[in-house]
C-alpha cells in the first residue's frame, strides 16, 4: 500500500499521541481515520453541489419566474453574494 510521510510540530505530535492513547488506538490509525473522514466529507460536498446544480438547471425557468429581479439583465440589482 502506498504511504505518505507527514510532518507535525512537536505540539501536534504530542496532541496526537495523547488523543490516540485516550482512544486506545495507534497514532497511525488515528491519522488515517481523520484523513478518511475528510475525504468522505469532501466527496459528499462535491456530490451535494452537483445535485444542487442539476436541480437548479432542471428548475431554472421556475427560479427565473419566482425571482425575476435576480435574473441577469432584469434591470434590478441582480444577484447578490
Amino acid at each position: 500500500m502506498p504511504a505518505l510521510n507527514v510532518e507535525f510540530s512537536d505540539r501536534e505530535l504530542e496532541d496526537l499521541r495523547q488523543i490516540a492513547k485516550e482512544r486506545g488506538t495507534s497514532m497511525k490509525a488515528l491519522v488515517r481515520a481523520a484523513a478518511a473522514a475528510d475525504i468522505a466529507r469532501h466527496r459528499a460536498l462535491q456530490e451535494g453541489a452537483e445535485a444542487f446544480r442539476r436541480f437548479f438547471a432542471t428548475h431554472a425557468d421556475e427560479f427565473a419566474a419566482a425571482f425575476p429581479d435576480d435574473e441577469p439583465g432584469s434591470g434590478g440589482e441582480g444577484r447578490v453574494a
